[in-house]
């Protein structure tokens, strides 16, 4: 309540804006409260030294990013909560290591053309690493031969 009564003041108090993001910077265990704390921190510091608009403008602006990051985390969430991911076919693995989209229909030459475009990178030969590779090719494979690979 404070940080949002200190961004919506005209004149804001950047030294009272400082020490509160600093407890937070300091107190938070969440890492993208901390990190977006840490990082408004010197603007903010600035801002109280300093009477320059741009400056204030830019504390306004990082000021919002950790009301943002606050919001995000206090806000309600709906669905299951905790909720593992759901688990990706052997299919919809391969098209994700080929760079493929997942609800198209592919024909054997997009396959190939993804598969040579991605083992560019990832030949041995090319600085890649053999696993990789290896690994490559088995995904084409269950994508041309989708009936011969179960999901795994």
């Amino acid at each position: 309540m404070a940080l949002e009564r200190l961004r919506s003041a005209g004149s804001a108090d950047w030294a009272e804006a400082g020490r509160l993001v600093a407890e937070i910077a300091r107190m938070s265990t969440d890492v993208m409260l901390r990190q977006a704390a840490e990082q408004a921190l010197p603007v903010l510091r600035q801002a109280a030294d300093n009477d320059d608009h741009g400056v204030t403008v830019a504390a306004r602006r990082r000021l919002g990013v950790v009301l943002d990051v606050v919001h995000a985390l206090t806000a309600p969430r709906f669905g299951r909560r905790n909720a593992a991911p759901k688990k990706l076919s052997s299919e919809d693995r391969a098209r994700k290591m080929l760079g493929l989209p997942l609800a198209v229909q592919l024909t054997c030459d997009d396959i190939n053309q993804a598969y040579r475009r991605a083992a560019k990178g990832m030949h041995p030969d090319r600085g890649g690493s053999a696993e990789a590779f290896i690994d490559l090719a088995a995904a084409r494979d269950v994508l041309i031969h989708p009936r011969a690979h179960k999901d795994a």
